[in-house]
């Protein structure tokens, strides 16, 4: 069984992240498998802007580019040089949760972090890994915080 041939790992360069990178390359190495590592970009459409305030447009293209370096540069520092799975990042731009179910169609298993919210920030916000957990068409392999790191939102 192939379970961890093709293994995605979305990246929100959060330091939960990190550590499902880390376990992702792990089961990788074991399985002789490879990572895709996933960052997807939310859109950001500003409603304040007045044309006198001149507001500086980068495009969509060099902005995944620069996302695109740094998610390859963080990525080199995670998991060195030594017994690296074969690693592919990509940038897309769009809902995390739909980018995410998308880009999981193609591979064998999702590992990825949870943010750790609960409460009312659980409630308001929503959780991008519970909704890839009910929909993803691939098993899903979640990495919670570690205990005492969790974030308050």
């Amino acid at each position: 069984m192939a379970l961890f041939r093709r293994i995605l790992v979305p990246h929100d360069f959060s330091a939960h992240a990190t550590r499902a990178l880390k376990i992702a390359a792990d089961l990788a190495r074991a399985h002789a498998g490879r990572l895709l590592v996933l960052h997807v970009i939310t859109p950001f459409h500003p409603v304040t802007a007045f044309p006198e305030e001149g507001v500086a447009l980068v495009s969509e293209a060099d902005l995944m580019t620069g996302e695109r370096s740094r998610l390859e540069a963080l990525v080199a520092r995670t998991l060195g040089r030594r017994r690296t799975p074969p690693v592919r990042c990509t940038v897309t731009i769009g809902d995390p949760y739909h980018r995410i179910a998308d880009a999981a169609r193609g591979v064998d298993v999702v590992v990825m972090s949870t943010a750790g919210r609960t409460g009312l920030a659980h409630i308001l916000i929503g959780s991008v890994a519970e909704k890839v957990v009910r929909h993803a068409p691939v098993p899903v392999l979640t990495i919670p915080p570690v205990r005492g790191s969790r974030r308050r939102r």
